[in-house]
Parts: C-alpha cells; structure tokens; sequence
C-alpha cells in the first residue's frame, strides 16, 4: 500500500488484487447507500451546480444507471432543461466506447446489462462527461469496472480538447486510497447528492 500511498504508478499482480478486493466492499457500501437514500438521485439533481454545465456544456455524456448505481436521469433532464445536448456511451465491438446521441428511438440493449445508442446513432463528441464508479479518493482516483472503457474514451477526448471528467457516486463511496495503474485516469470533480468535491481544480479549469 505504501506504492500507492506515495503516488507511484505501478502495474502489478498486487494493484491488480487491491483493487478486486475494494470492488467487493465498495459494491456493499454501495448498496447500503441506495438502500438507505432512495432520494438521492432527485437531490444530486437538485443541488447540482449548473454553473458546471454553463463553463463545460452544452454536450453532456450521462449514463443510464445499472443496479445500485447513482441515477443519472433526473440530472439528465434537468440539464436538458437548461439547454444540454445529452449523449450516452455505447460499447463498440473493438473494445472503445463512443458517446452517441441519446434520442429514445436508438436505445436498445447493450452488453453488461447497459441500455446504450444503437450503431446507427449519431457519434457526438461530449465536453462535460459524467461517469459512474465505485469508489473515489481525494486525489481524483476512480475505481470503475475493471474493463477501462472510460479511461480510453476519456483519454480520446483529452488528445482532441477540452473534457470535464466528473464522477457521480454516494458520499460513503469516498475511499481514503484508490489503487491505480498507470492507464487510469483523474476525475476533475466528483458530484454526490450531499455535496460537490472539487480534485485538482486548477487543473481541471487550465484545460
């Protein structure tokens, strides 16, 4: 853990099993979460600062939630309101994911238990993208998935502009470390329905 605690990034069969060990209790943490706020998505929508919207806008990449996840929607059509143009992700057969336009008519099902924009949907480059995850540190560390779809996709955007990389999460998914390896990438800002935590702000704006 010291590795991790000094800010090396190291790829390791160590990492590797820190990081399947924290899934698994940030899955139940997760899941007590939701389970004891079954508001949480109308009040992230509420108290989300449109002030983000209005500097990184007007394309926002959402998602549609699976399982206990955050729900995204309410915020979604709240920045709909305000004038936002909302594209989802969508797994491609080559292993990257792309953000398409999110009209009703193209959703269908996707792999992993997602509902995501057919291959016919238009490919919309987001400056705003708002990712779910499993936990988050101070530093900006996310620990997603494990399949890195959004650390390449993110990684994409940035090598062609600017792109606001916010993660939406329960305040108790906040961890004290994240493990990383040297593909992951920093949030910019993390949103939960308690409050907003700025990571590496200065950064982030520079951009």
């Amino acid at each position: 853990m010291e590795r991790i605690r000094s800010g090396r990034l190291t790829d390791s069969a160590e990492i590797i099993e820190q990081k399947a060990i924290l899934r698994g209790h940030m899955m139940e943490i997760r899941a007590e979460a939701a389970a004891r706020d079954p508001d949480a998505a109308e009040k992230l929508a509420a108290r989300f600062p449109i002030k983000l919207f209005e500097r990184y806008g007007p394309v926002v990449a959402g998602t549609l939630a699976i399982g206990d996840e955050l729900d995204a929607a309410p915020l979604l059509v709240r920045l709909a309101s305000h004038g936002a143009r909302i594209v989802l992700p969508r797994t491609e057969a080559d292993g990257m994911m792309t953000f398409r336009d999110a009209s009703p008519a193209t959703l269908e099902k996707g792999p992993f238990g997602l509902t995501q924009p057919s291959a016919s949907a238009e490919i919309v480059r987001p400056n705003l993208v708002l990712a779910p995850l499993l936990a988050f540190d101070a530093r900006g560390r996310r620990l997603g998935y494990g399949r890195g779809y959004y650390d390449r996709a993110v990684a994409q955007l940035r090598a062609t502009g600017r792109v606001f990389y916010l993660g939406l999460a329960y305040a108790q998914q906040q961890a004290d470390a994240v493990p990383i390896e040297r593909h992951d990438l920093l949030l910019d800002w993390v949103e939960t329905p308690m409050n907003s935590i700025p990571l590496f702000l200065g950064r982030a704006v520079a951009r």
